[in-house]
Order: C-alpha cells, then structure tokens, then sequence
C-alpha cells in the first residue's frame, strides 16, 4: 500500500489556486480529495510537508517531504512530490529512509464564467514510482497509477469541490480500487479558511473492507505567499506507506507552503 497520493496522494489535512492571496481559500490538500484547479501558467506552489497514519499498531508516513506545483501551460499544472518515509510498528525495528515518488499533470477541461452555473472539471492522473524499500516498510515496491476527475464549485465564501477515480495497484495482496470523497470549505476570515472531507475507498488489499473516513483541516495565510496547512482525521489509509499494518488509523497532514 503506498503513501498518501497526491498531491495530492494529493495527493492527501495545498492549495490550487496558482497565486494565492488572503482571502482566497484553498484547495486540494492539505485534504486528500483534491480538485480541478490548476496552479496558473508560470506560477509555483512549493510545500515543506509530512503527513501520516497512527494505530495502536504502526506509526507509519512521510516527511520531512517536498511537493512542487508549476502551471506549464494554460489549465495545466505539472506536479511532484518527493518523501523521505518512515515506519515505526510496535516491537519491530524503527525505519526511515527515501520513500517512492509521485508525477502527475493536472489538466482543467471544463473554465467556466464567474457567473455560469455549472461547475470546473478537470483529470490529474498520477503515477507512484517505486523509489521507496519496500523490503523496509518505506514504500509500495510497484508502480501505482491513479486515474481521478475532480469537480469543483464556488458560492461567495464557500468552495465544494470532490470526485473520484480508479486505483491501479499491483502487487501480492493488493487489489486494484476505487476513491470517491467529497469536501465543503469556507473563508472564515481575511487570512483563514477551514474545511471538512468525506470519502470512501474499495478495498484495496485481499481480506480487507473498504474504508470511509473523514478529515477536518484548513489553512492560514501568513502572508500573501506564506502558508500553513494542517489536517486531521480517521481511516485514512491513503496517508499510510505502510498501510497493511494499520487499520482505521488516526491520520494527521501538515505543511508550510510558499506561492509565486
């Protein structure tokens, strides 16, 4: 089972948003629902995060890691995240080292008007490269693939966005698998935005449920390119690196992020 995907993995309690100011609320993570809102076109979102999964079993994540948004092009944002991993499971040895690493492009297909009513449509494909060991319990050991479409709406202060995709995940004891999760936000103040997520997982490994958790998270803005980003919340085995040692773990997300 791999780490938290995106960017996402999202990608994963970052925003999408290109330029972020304050009084603009945030989207994607620092959730693992994300959205389809591209970083826009010569504009840099670089995140300091570590992210995680905790039961009475197993300790497992990454962090310190780095997660580089670049909008290449008109409605595409090009993306990468680098992990350092590590797994700390109840009377066994303690692990740390470079975890596997995530590619993606997020392209928007559907811009509409401020004042259209329907809402922004966009795919982020990802790719999960096996850098990790997984002999050590820091990585998958095979080359996952995600395959979402995202949706995203806004009304003043508020922002909801969501979708889902299908997971390709190989490996003895894996199953390939579906992600479906949803998330309302709203700007409270000038510099903070808070949020919350619901979603749901297929089973992802043979003799497993599926899961449903959820995250409550947000982000404040420092300044017009400083923030910070933070998340908690239950089920989440898509924060876990290790995710065949825990089960309906405590999950925790947090980042600084610079925008420019």
């Amino acid at each position: 089972m791999a780490t938290r995907r995106a960017g996402s993995l999202l990608a994963g309690l970052t925003a999408a948003l290109g330029l972020t100011t304050g009084g603009v609320a945030f989207a994607g993570p620092p959730f693992i629902t994300d959205d389809p809102e591209p970083v826009d076109q010569g504009h840099w979102e670089v995140y300091a995060f570590s992210d995680g999964a905790i039961d009475a079993h197993d300790a497992t994540g990454v962090g310190p890691s780095v997660e580089v948004n670049y909008g290449a092009a008109p409605n595409l944002q090009l993306h990468l995240i680098a992990n350092l991993a590590y797994d700390l499971p109840a009377g066994a040895p303690a692990t740390f080292g470079i975890g596997d690493t995530e590619l993606g492009a997020k392209y928007r297909l559907v811009n509409p008007g401020k004042d259209d009513w329907y809402p922004q449509v966009g795919v982020f494909p990802l790719v999960e490269l096996p850098s990790g060991s997984a002999r050590r319990g820091l990585g998958a050991g095979y080359v996952d693939v995600f395959l979402p479409v995202w949706v995203q709406k806004d009304f003043g202060k508020w922002t909801t966005y969501g979708g889902g995709g299908y997971w390709i995940n190989p490996g003895p004891g894996n199953r390939n698998y579906w992600y479906v999760g949803w998330l309302l936000q709203r700007q409270v103040t000038d510099k903070l935005a808070l949020g919350a997520e619901i979603f749901h997982t297929t089973p992802s490994m043979v003799g497993r449920d599926g899961v449903t958790g959820f995250n409550l998270g947000g982000q404040y803005d420092l300044t017009d390119h400083y923030h910070l980003l933070f998340s908690a919340g239950r089920g989440g085995l898509l924060y876990a690196v290790d995710g065949a040692r825990v089960t309906n773990p405590v999950t925790y997300y947090a980042a600084f992020q610079w925008t420019f």
